[in-house]
């Protein structure tokens, strides 16, 4: 199966943005922890109409709105994975909520009535489907802002675009609110390293 790619500038840096026929596989800010290896089955296509309804969602996105995902989401991972991805799409826009508490959930559902908080963080990190899949809404037990494979600079933006009331953000965040990004037609061979 070939894996469009394209980028897309934003805000805060570049993202890679993979699409099958149907579904978004990936969504990655470029040089993030667990950023994909490039691969011979993925062709540049900056103009598949897939990608043109991601990018138009990252518009709105980065613009302050909170724009409906009309498209189907296609991670893979393993089925806990899975499971706690799942959960991720279930936090409301500018709220948070914490490692543990995605742990209770899972853990009430599971046969064994336990999850732990460092297995959830351990999935959380390897979302590819990063703002769609909104990972960077899960914050520390007491609040603190840890364990964004995109960078904790960009965790605060994103939770301050946002408005998230539970995060207390330090002095010199980035502020990006009323950024649009832009796109590029230049895909995976404008730089984009495995």
């Amino acid at each position: 199966m070939t894996i469009r790619v394209a980028c897309y500038t934003s805000p805060l840096g570049r993202i890679l943005a993979a699409v099958t026929d149907d579904a978004v596989t990936g969504l990655w800010f470029e040089g993030q922890r667990h950023f994909p290896p490039l691969a011979a089955t993925w062709a540049e296509d900056p103009d598949n109409p897939a990608l043109t309804q991601l990018f138009g969602w990252l518009d709105a996105y980065f613009a302050g709105d909170r724009p409906a995902a009309g498209f189907r989401l296609a991670p893979q991972g393993t089925p806990f994975q899975l499971r706690v991805w799942s959960a991720l799409r279930q936090i409301p826009y500018g709220e948070t909520t914490t490692y543990g508490a995605i742990a209770s959930r899972l853990g009430a559902q599971s046969a064994t009535g336990r999850t732990s908080a460092r297995a959830v963080g351990g999935a959380v990190s390897r979302n590819p489907i990063s703002l769609v899949i909104p990972c960077h809404r899960v914050i520390g037990a007491s609040g603190s802002l840890t364990g964004y494979a995109g960078g904790l600079d960009r965790k605060t933006a994103l939770l301050a675009l946002e408005g998230a009331s539970r995060v207390s953000l330090h002095p010199g965040h980035p502020r990006i609110l009323g950024g649009v990004g832009v796109r590029t037609r230049t895909g995976t061979g404008d730089g984009l390293r495995a």
